[in-house]
């Protein structure tokens, strides 16, 4: 007969091993309006962090804890969440809890690995330069790629990011959609520069301190740079960089210019899209998404006009959304939200007199593709646009089922070939 020692003993034991077997990193995915969000657990002796692939967000500080009964207990308290499960075979099987809403998640061993056939890799059939430009104070480093037998009469484009500081690729969640674009067009006998935002890998600058005016800047250093050594320069913009684009052909800054998902629109009204998409996606009722979204509609107008976010009339936020709100003020009060909220391209549509190609994915869900095609036809009057939009691509061009963006970084695609061959046939047909 066992003795109490001998059983306790033997208790702790299995508890021990159940830690231990428990280390490194554990995957579930969150059913969300049917759409997957995997979060990673990373656990370890020395505690545990949650990674959101999908969301880009790594190592959020997370505190592990085991009951006697062998449940498994984890915090994340800087997004006000908590999971609790019990070991099930060699599966971890409970509910992921957050501001009050709760659903089910099982843990599996292993992170998941991204899979990106068209990332190029060499050898290739080009030439590529590290080469640097300067706007003011500020040096942006970028990558010339350039086709066999290139020379001053080559075409050639300078690639523009979207919003929020990114690399010269572009990269998102392990996608390099400007990588793939540069080697598509090398492929086809077209030159590129692509180049990291300004200040990217300093983490002593504080990128919403500028604006997209700046940007804008940057990217004329980068086509005058192009201009000492191509006779024709044109500019390629994804998103924020598309607008950047159109801008600048406003300005008769470049030859030609290809917007992909440029918002046309205002900055105000692409922000309130995104914003009732997102709250009705989680599946609120419409008269809380409106109101939302009526409120936040007026905060856009006060803190466009100078206002103080102190000074923002909060009386018909719904109280269920109020956090939300004060995040979404605090978001905005930045000198870049403050100035995107000012923009909007189409009183200067009408000056582009250089040609244009506009794409926009019809489950784009960043830019509304319906409002923005509309705004480019009756704004481009002074030249002969090619304005194309294409079934269930979503905001980065890739094949969807949702056009959200929980998809982007589950699906392999980058970019789709359809896009890639578009633009390249049109830059040669010039």
């Amino acid at each position: 007969m066992k003795t109490k020692k001998t059983i306790i003993t033997a208790l702790l034991a299995i508890m021990s091993f159940n830690v231990m077997a428990q280390e490194g990193a554990w995957t579930g995915n969150l059913d969300i309006q049917g759409t997957k969000l995997p979060l990673v657990f990373n656990f370890s002796p020395e505690g545990c962090t949650l990674d959101s692939p999908t969301q880009g967000a790594k190592g959020i500080k997370a505190n592990k804890t085991t009951t006697a009964d062998g449940k498994i207990c984890v915090a994340i308290p800087t997004i006000n969440a908590s999971f609790e499960g019990k070991m099930e075979g060699s599966s971890i099987v409970g509910t992921f809890t957050q501001n009050g809403l709760s659903l089910p998640m099982t843990l599996t061993p292993g992170s998941p690995k991204a899979n990106r056939p068209q990332t190029p890799v060499p050898p290739f059939p080009y030439s590529t330069e590290e080469v640097a430009f300067s706007n003011g104070g500020i040096t942006l480093n970028g990558t010339l790629t350039l086709p066999a037998n290139c020379n001053k009469n080559t075409k050639v484009v300078l690639m523009v990011t979207g919003s929020g500081q990114q690399n010269r690729d572009e990269e998102v969640f392990d996608h390099k959609p400007f990588a793939v674009i540069a080697d598509a067009l090398a492929r086809q006998g077209i030159a590129s520069l692509r180049y990291d935002d300004r200040g990217y890998g300093d983490p002593t600058l504080k990128f919403s301190n500028f604006t997209t005016e700046d940007f804008k800047q940057d990217a004329e250093a980068g086509v005058n740079f192009l201009r000492k050594r191509f006779k024709r320069v044109g500019i390629l913009g994804h998103s924020e960089g598309g607008t950047i684009a159109l801008m600048l052909a406003g300005e008769g800054k470049a030859d030609y210019i290809v917007s992909m998902a440029g918002m046309a629109t205002s900055g105000k009204e692409t922000l309130l899209m995104q914003n009732r998409i997102g709250m009705s996606s989680v599946g609120l009722p419409k008269e809380t998404v409106d109101a939302y979204c009526n409120a936040l509609d007026k905060a856009f107008g006060q803190l466009s006009e100078g206002k103080s976010v102190k000074e923002i009339d909060r009386r018909d936020v719904p109280v269920l959304l109020r956090s939300y709100f004060e995040k979404a003020m605090e978001q905005a009060d930045t000198p870049f939200m403050r100035h995107i909220l000012s923009i909007d391209v189409r009183p200067i549509l009408g000056n582009i007199k250089c040609p244009v190609l506009a794409i926009n994915g019809k489950k784009d869900m960043q830019v509304d593709c319906v409002k923005n095609i509309s705004a480019l036809q009756h704004g481009l009057t002074n030249c002969k646009p090619t304005i194309i939009s294409l079934d269930n691509l979503n905001h980065l061009f890739q094949h969807c089922t949702t056009g959200n963006f929980l998809e982007y970084q589950q699906i392999e695609e980058t970019i789709s070939n359809e896009v890639l061959t578009t633009i390249s046939a049109w830059l040669k047909a010039l």
